[in-house]
């Protein structure tokens, strides 16, 4: 049975071990999280508004207390490679369908437009030939 010591860690790295699947990945989302909000709060006075702000209240005034912070409460949430492949992949195919019946939809649109100019033009020729032999 494992031993919990007390630490001034706070949420408690157990509890931010279980929101993520490794070590590496917390260290790595927590730092990442960290220096994006290090870059908010350099920029405030600017008005540039480019970055996200901190995503809970909290008295911790480090960006990586917070970020630890924000992966506890789920409110930041690793994104694996994968998943985006697989999103990008999606997008993808759904792009390419849509190209696909956007293209049917002119083609049946020019269609249609090139039978109404043929019905006018036949129709303008007989006009002219009733009236030519009257």
């Amino acid at each position: 049975m494992a031993q919990f010591h007390d630490s001034m860690v706070t949420p408690r790295i157990e509890e931010l071990l279980s929101k993520v699947d490794s070590r590496f990945t917390l260290v790595t989302l927590g730092a990442q999280r960290a220096r994006q909000i290090n870059a908010y709060f350099n920029q405030l006075g600017e008005g540039m508004g480019a970055n996200v702000p901190p995503q809970v209240t909290s008295s911790a005034r480090k960006p990586l207390s917070i970020a630890f912070e924000e992966i506890s409460v789920d409110k930041i949430v690793p994104v694996r490679n994968e998943d985006i492949i697989e999103a990008a992949i999606e997008a993808a195919v759904l792009e390419e369908i849509v190209d696909e019946v956007a293209e049917e939809i002119a083609e049946e649109i020019v269609a249609e437009l090139l039978e109404e100019i043929v019905e006018e033009v036949v129709a303008e020729i007989e006009a002219e030939e009733d009236s030519a032999g009257e």
